[in-house]
């Protein structure tokens, strides 16, 4: 498997239902049934990537909303993106092109 990069584009995987509940996001997965949860800043990335784009324009938009430094927010990024991804909870495709 591949890891995911700035070009990559992510999107929620399929079999899965997600609602925002305030500033959170709550996704159930319906093949295992179990539910995962996201607050603020990764709730805000989940909604961005809900569009179907790439990450580096993920982690832009998130860096001209919060006050983060765009090292350590694409670090962060690319950290949780990972983590959905080993739950199945994102599909991940290469940027067009390549």
């Amino acid at each position: 498997m591949s890891s995911i990069s700035l070009d990559s584009i992510v999107s929620p995987s399929k079999d899965l239902v997600f609602s925002n509940v305030a500033d959170e996001v709550v996704i159930l997965d319906l093949k295992s049934g179990v539910y995962h949860g996201l607050e603020s800043v990764g709730a805000r990335a989940w909604e961005l990537m809900s569009e179907s784009r790439p990450v580096r324009e993920v982690r832009d938009r998130l860096v001209d909303e919060y006050d983060v430094e765009p090292q350590r927010c694409e670090s962060d990024l690319l950290r949780l993106l990972e983590e959905l991804k080993s739950h199945g909870l994102v599909d991940v495709h290469p940027a067009p092109g390549r």
